[in-house]
């Protein structure tokens, strides 16, 4: 499902204009976004969190050449389904 077709979906389910959808997925995203940005967490209760990974700095190795490189430390979000969610998955 694209960003778009979500926000179709959330237009029918609530009889609002697509435009608003469309602006409340945004709006949503963007919040999510911000807050993972200033290193908080989003938790949404009987869906998951959604948090901050810190990988380390390492060495890693260039596949085409053989040759070493180091890897910068680096932030990426991450993603943990609640109970609930698991449970709809794997009735």
């Amino acid at each position: 499902m694209t960003k778009n077709e979500l926000a179709e979906q959330i237009a029918r389910r609530n009889g609002l204009p697509a435009s608003q959808a469309r602006q409340l997925v945004e709006t949503t995203i963007d919040s999510i976004s911000d807050e993972l940005a200033a290193g908080g967490e989003v938790s949404l209760a009987g869906f998951g969190k959604f948090s901050v990974s810190h990988r380390a700095a390492r060495m890693g190795r260039n596949p085409s050449t053989g040759q070493t490189i180091h890897i910068a430390a680096s932030k990426a979000a991450k993603f943990s389904a609640a109970s609930a969610l698991k449970k709809r998955l794997n009735p």
